[in-house]
């Protein structure tokens, strides 16, 4: 796969994916974070003489949907990249070829909503053929959408020759610092997974078993595992219907040496509020009406000493239920442990959207080694599943 500096973009115009799903509240954009990761590879080309023809797609639009349309995006780009942009209102065809013939070397153009097109997302080869006609070279940069075998995102790939596509600087990025933490992570290697659910991240549990020496599961997906021990979780969250997957995924960690470790306390409640009763209990011990909200202190101490003496940690997911403060201490104490054991030479991976809201909620982003800003792929990518976008690219 080449990145950008295999390239010359002098003169050529050069066709970017990238990921400009970004929330708009009143026609202004409330969170910038993905437009700023895309600026390194925009003003790299920008830089070496070429011209940028950005695609991205933003919400779900059942057709063409003005209030999906990336027209509104427009100023908060020009703000980041301090420069002016074009845009036009249609992705492909003759009137888009008319414009971007017309554009100069170091001039942006953002194309409309590839999801106003029904083919982007079935991953139609003639639309890919027709967009692959708006440059000479294919970028992707397109990190969070690099799971997904759209036109855009790698069947377009298909039109362009290996000297004619690279990766972008997110997507290097992105790729390097998950692999680095998956496959050459220095030991010992700490996965601490959270979230509601097991059944969302059954192969991302299965693959990390082969690669880290710690595997520490908390949030909602806990009291599945510690139901199939036989332990009594009252009301809290379960899938019974994984608790076979539970007992098989131990049965595999002891099998395979790997540590897994379950809480052994919770903060519990007598309803799924921040106004709710609550007290600390052991893991057994969970009264019928009640439901774990949160680890309880003496797990927060257990989990913390191993994340501190860890090498290498990678973090997806909470402990508990983030969004009341009343249930955020145990995703908070991971954080700190992480920044911590960082501080004192760890390489630390977080990802997926409430474990990136914690850190920054602590203000932590700048004393943890990376940040993804890739939610399911990132997932796919720790289950060890191949890219579309990346293999596209190869």
């Amino acid at each position: 796969m080449k990145n950008l500096s295999d390239i010359n973009f002098k003169n050529k115009k050069a066709l970017v994916r990238v990921d400009f799903n970004v929330p708009v509240e009143n026609k202004s954009v409330t969170d910038n974070t993905r437009i700023k990761a895309a600026l390194p590879t925009i003003n790299t080309i920008l830089n070496n003489g070429g011209t940028v023809i950005l695609m991205s797609h933003r919400g779900r639009p059942k057709g063409r949907d003005e209030n999906l349309s990336l027209r509104v995006i427009v100023p908060e780009i020009e703000k980041l990249l301090g420069k002016k942009i074009q845009f036009i209102d249609d992705a492909i065809g003759e009137k888009v070829q008319k414009k971007i013939k017309s554009l100069q070397p170091g001039e942006v153009l953002l194309l409309e909503n590839l999801r106003f097109y029904p083919e982007e997302t079935q991953g139609d080869k003639n639309f890919a053929k027709e967009l692959a006609k708006n440059g000479d070279i294919y970028v992707n940069d397109a990190f969070g959408t690099a799971h997904r075998a759209h036109a855009s995102t790698a069947i377009v790939a298909d039109f362009f020759d290996t000297n004619h596509k690279a990766l972008g600087k997110l997507m290097e990025q992105e790729v390097k610092s998950i692999q680095k933490a998956l496959d050459h992570g220095e030991k010992p290697v700490t996965a601490i997974i959270g979230g509601a659910k097991i059944s969302s991240k059954i192969d991302v549990i299965k693959n990390l078993l082969n690669k880290v020496d710690n595997l520490i599961i908390v949030g909602g997906m806990a009291y599945t595992f510690l139901k199939a021990l036989g332990n009594k979780i009252g009301n809290s969250i379960v899938e019974d219907d994984k608790i076979d997957v539970a007992k098989e995924i131990m049965k595999e960690a002891k099998k395979k040496g790997v540590n897994l470790i379950l809480p052994v306390d919770f903060v519990i409640a007598d309803k799924f509020r921040n106004d709710a009763h609550t007290k600390i209990v052991a893991a057994d011990k969970i009264p019928d009406s009640w439901q774990g909200l949160d680890i309880g202190p003496e797990t927060i101490k257990k989990i913390s000493k191993i994340i501190e003496n860890s090498k290498t940690i990678i973090w997806n997911g909470p402990a508990g239920v983030f969004e009341f403060d009343k249930f955020a201490k145990g995703t908070e104490s991971i954080g700190k442990a992480i920044g911590k054991a960082t501080k004192n030479g760890a390489y630390s991976l977080v990802g997926g959207g409430d474990s990136v809201a914690a850190i920054q909620k602590l203000g932590l982003e700048n004393q943890v080694s990376y940040i993804s800003t890739g939610g399911g792929v990132l997932l796919d990518m720790l289950a060890g599943k191949k890219l579309p976008g990346l293999e596209a690219l190869k």
